[in-house]
């Protein structure tokens, strides 16, 4: 006779730490949560993974769910897996992360009853976090801290055109420090991965600063994947 072998108690969900930037400010999307446990509390935009799809799947649908957001690309980071973590029960969660240009495009709205609304917060200025968000947070940030010292992520933040001044604001932020303004400049354009389009900022009240743009396939023929910034 076949054992029947015993089922498995854990359970798997899915957290997304998503960072934007708008106007100086670096931010994350929280959600208020409209259900138990931890209902009326900030958190980030989660739920558990359902029996019949894969982690990606599941990510996609939940954030979808929780932001009104779509197609958005995202990566996993971290795994969190406290045994006390969740007061339900044992919950092993992955955590995903991405980097979004904030506009037009990007407003949020909860299509599910599980939130009450969505909310881009500064980093600066967050409330307190249900679960052990605060814990995921500062792992996303850890990771987009190392990943913009070698990576061009920063270019994924900002508009298509840009200036040299909102580029040393993403890093400056992100990093949490401050950067001298004539070496930051000399550094970035010596690599020629910057196109000078020769146009001006325009409606501003200040001195119009030159625009530029990234060349991705520039920055790949010359440097493939990695880049000391």
């Amino acid at each position: 006779m076949k054992e029947v072998l015993p089922k498995f108690n854990s359970t798997f969900s899915i957290d997304c730490v998503l960072f934007g930037f708008d106007e100086g400010e670096l931010k994350i999307l929280l959600i208020e949560r409209n259900e138990e446990p931890f209902k009326d509390w900030w958190a980030l935009p989660g739920n558990l993974v359902e029996e019949d799809e894969s982690l990606d799947q599941s990510a996609t649908r939940i954030l979808h769910e929780l932001t009104g957001l779509s197609d958005i690309y995202m990566e996993q980071y971290y795994t969190f897996g406290d045994v006390n973590r969740h007061p339900q029960g044992r919950v092993v969660s992955i955590a995903y992360y991405a980097l979004l240009r904030l506009g037009g495009d990007k407003v949020v709205k909860p299509i599910s009853n599980y939130a009450k609304q969505a909310y881009w917060r500064n980093v600066k200025d967050l409330p307190k976090l249900a679960f052990d968000h605060q814990q995921i947070f500062e792992k996303g940030m850890e990771k987009i801290k190392r990943r913009i010292k070698h990576q061009p992520i920063a270019f994924e933040l900002l508009p298509e055109k840009f200036t040299l001044t909102q580029l040393q604001n993403v890093y400056e932020v992100i990093l949490n420090k401050k950067l001298d303004k004539r070496n930051f400049r000399k550094k970035m354009l010596s690599f020629g991965v910057l196109r000078d389009l020769n146009e001006k900022q325009y409606g501003v009240s200040f001195r119009a600063a030159t625009l530029y743009k990234f060349d991705k396939r520039k920055y790949a023929k010359l440097f493939g994947k990695e880049i000391s910034f």
